[in-house]
């Protein structure tokens, strides 16, 4: 039977997932980035931790910080990452089924769209963070301030940044229906072989990234450009009549799963702007893939 406590334990490690979701776009880093707020909050002695008012407060703050800091550290990572580096894809199931992931909560809302979580990945740390923590999560700004350790009129600033360079980035894009229809027109004309009817569904300059992390072929380069991505996206289809491909929620929005052998193989995502594909995000590297199976 589990305790009142046990679920409040429960509850917070979720939220404090989704916070480090949206600032890394990594599953993995925001379990790690969760796991060593709660070493620290373990640390605390018994009088220390009595003397915090909120504690999920704190572990926010703490999380946050965290997060901060491997977002300075990830774009010298990622000069050693094999490929193109993409967000990890996480499953977004109907949140009215019991489930013990938190991995199959963290995708209820468009705040964690791949799209979105692409654009941030060009924002700088702070403004991220600012962004993340008053924008999508409601954060006062002098929160915020013990967070990035500035004063609430300058992470402000960094939040309206970001927000501006998201708004710009976000221009166009299509509502969700308009997003499943799509999605599933490029579904039945790649698995027509036409190379006509892919086309048909891309925009002019749509481009495409895939993503193997090293670990599974994947285009080392963005493929650019309608003819290009159909005969790609063709040329995939034609040598993997072994996967089995269906329409799932990705990330909150429709997307294609491809399974071998009852196993994820690849996820892909999509931006739908203007009535065409815009962005096609193959998900390859079986390391991000892990959540869902």
């Amino acid at each position: 039977m589990t305790t009142q406590t046990e679920h409040d334990a429960a509850a917070d490690r979720d939220h404090l997932i989704r916070v480090g979701y949206r600032m890394l776009g990594s599953y993995s880093e925001a379990e790690d980035a969760v796991q060593e707020a709660f070493v620290r909050w373990y640390r605390l002695s018994e009088r220390e931790r009595a003397a915090i008012d909120v504690p999920l407060a704190w572990m926010t703050r703490v999380v946050s910080r965290i997060c901060l800091d491997v977002l300075g550290s990830a774009r010298a990572r990622r000069e050693h990452y094999v490929g193109q580096w993409l967000p990890e894809p996480v499953p977004g199931r109907d949140s009215s089924l019991p489930t013990p992931d938190p991995a199959d909560r963290v995708a209820q809302d468009d705040s964690v769209s791949l799209a979105l979580l692409i654009v941030m990945d060009a924002l700088g740390p702070a403004e991220r963070v600012a962004f993340v923590l008053h924008d999508v999560f409601a954060l006062p700004f002098d929160q915020i301030a013990l967070t990035l350790d500035r004063s609430p009129a300058a992470c402000r600033q960094l939040a309206s940044t970001a927000r501006k360079h998201v708004r710009k980035r976000h221009a166009g894009e299509s509502d969700p229906v308009e997003h499943d229809r799509l999605v599933r027109a490029f579904a039945a004309a790649s698995g027509s072989g036409s190379i006509a009817a892919l086309t048909a569904v891309l925009a002019p300059e749509v481009s495409l990234v895939s993503d193997g992390g090293g670990k599974i072929s994947a285009a080392r380069n963005p493929v650019l450009g309608s003819d290009r991505v159909a005969r790609f996206i063709r040329g995939i289809t034609a040598k993997s009549t072994e996967l089995d491909g269906s329409i799932e929620p990705v990330n909150g929005a429709s997307g294609i799963v491809f399974r071998r052998d009852d196993t994820v193989f690849a996820v892909v995502g999509f931006r739908i702007a203007g009535g065409v594909v815009a962005n096609v995000w193959i998900v390859l590297n079986p390391d991000k893939l892990r959540h869902w199976d």
